[in-house]
């Protein structure tokens, strides 16, 4: 299985020296970016991908709570603080855990463990939806089967989505970060925060876009690599 990304969304020097130094300790643990303040960190995921976010919840500008209510498809959390009144607001939030400062490398590994094992089950989920090809979703109050093959993309509208197929197209209300779990990860890529495409549809690509039966497609500055790697 790839590493686990991560980013520290943290404003005191010390506690960021001492997660970089544990991150740097766990094999399956990438950190690509620290944050002083959870504006900076907003700014980065708008065209970028990360699967683990370190958050402190006592931040400058925006706090981490009202920062973690404004992510629309959240990756797992992990709060670090030393407020513990805060850890029944961050699990109802779905939080992955709540590590109350300071904490020693032990408990650290503990947590993300529980991110590592999550990443595994979705890995076994998205092995076994390989085996189906098609799915059903609630159009308008009806259960609609839809076929892998027919797909074209997949775009995000709020909290719906949009699946454009080759002779049709259907609104469905759930996260663009749901229906990525129930398609086939070999055959459907995310490409971009809002959209995901049906590799097999790609008529072109440069950097900035992907053509998908003639229809032109944003790529993520975070997610150009899933194409390089195609």
């Amino acid at each position: 299985m790839s590493k686990i990304n991560c980013i520290i969304v943290e404003d005191e020097p010390l506690a960021v020296r001492v997660l970089a130094d544990y991150i740097s300790q766990v094999p399956f643990l990438d950190l690509t970016a620290t944050f002083k303040d959870a504006i900076l960190a907003t700014e980065y995921l708008r065209d970028n991908h990360t699967d683990l976010i370190f958050l402190d919840i006592h931040l400058p500008k925006l706090k981490g709570m009202a920062f973690l209510k404004t992510l629309t498809h959240p990756p797992a959390v992990i709060i670090t603080t030393a407020y513990h009144q805060y850890a029944v607001e961050g699990f109802d939030l779905n939080v992955t855990d709540y590590l109350l400062k300071p904490f020693d490398f032990e408990r650290f590994l503990v947590a993300v463990t529980k991110v590592r094992t999550g990443e595994r089950e979705k890995h076994i989920s998205h092995e076994s939806q390989e085996k189906k090809d098609f799915i059903f979703l609630n159009v308008q109050k009806k259960k609609v089967k839809i076929s892998f093959s027919e797909i074209v993309y997949i775009e995000s509208q709020r909290e719906y989505i949009k699946i454009v197929t080759m002779k049709n197209e259907y609104i469905s209300k759930m996260s663009t970060h749901e229906i990525e779990g129930l398609l086939p990860a070999k055959i459907f890529k995310r490409i971009h925060r809002s959209y995901i495409i049906s590799v097999s549809k790609i008529d072109s690509y440069t950097a900035e876009m992907v053509e998908v039966n003639g229809i032109s497609i944003p790529i993520g500055r975070g997610y150009r690599d899933i194409i390089e790697n195609l």
